[in-house]
């Protein structure tokens, strides 16, 4: 049961003062716990990758946390970090254009979904919705644009916005995605029965910093049992 969620897990460090001593660590606790990633800024992509040795899959973020790079600047960054050995990235798309052109928010979408999976076909695509800047219709209009660009997963808040994910928001991405991709719900999720909360109203992944404290939470609860 806790390999269970250690394995729906990333492990993340996006801190402007991580050193690689700090990415060093991540990725032992990566492999200690059996986390799904460990999540990098893009300087330690590479790093990361050789510490973890094949054994569990690196991530690092695009355009964290605005989204407001040029799209060129995105297709850039994604193809270097896939290059440098990334197996999933987590993108911030330019949620501003929910706001006023969802047009051009679906183009930006396909473009980097394009750029990306020509480098590497099987590479894991996630973008951002940072939901507490949108309505409920700017939210289920934006992961319906995510999926229908081809991303595996919608990505429900960077940590760094107005709020973190939350249970409803979950359920209104569900509702407008159904089952053609998964959800990774991130921001403040820090105890393991928020952990379980989120599983099970529909997330697939969670990031955060608190890792390896929830899976110390659900150890002590396990023996605490018998």
């Amino acid at each position: 049961m806790i390999q269970d969620i250690a394995n729906k897990l990333d492990l993340a460090n996006h801190h402007s003062n991580a050193t690689p001593e700090d990415v060093k660590k991540l990725c032992a606790d990566v492999l200690t716990y059996g986390f799904n990633a460990a999540f990098v800024n893009p300087t330690y992509v590479a790093l990361a990758k050789e510490k973890l040795g094949g054994k569990a899959k690196v991530g690092t973020a695009i355009s964290f946390p605005l989204g407001q790079d040029t799209v060129e600047m995105k297709v850039y960054a994604t193809q270097q970090s896939i290059k440098l050995g990334a197996d999933e990235l987590d993108i911030v798309p330019n949620n501003a254009l929910l706001l006023f052109d969802v047009t051009t928010y679906s183009q930006e979408l396909k473009t980097i979904v394009y750029a990306a999976r020509s480098v590497n076909a099987d590479i894991v695509v996630k973008f951002i919705l940072e939901t507490g800047y949108l309505t409920d219709s700017q939210i289920k209009t934006g992961a319906s644009a995510i999926v229908d660009a081809g991303a595996d997963f919608v990505k429900i808040c960077s940590g760094m916005g107005r709020r973190g994910a939350s249970l409803n928001d979950v359920k209104l991405v569900r509702e407008s995605i159904g089952d053609r991709a998964k959800i990774k719900v991130a921001g403040g999720i820090d105890t393991l029965e928020e952990a379980q909360g989120f599983l099970a109203a529909g997330a697939d992944r969670i990031g955060t910093s608190s890792a390896v404290k929830i899976i110390e939470e659900m150890h002590q609860a396990t023996s605490q049992s018998f």
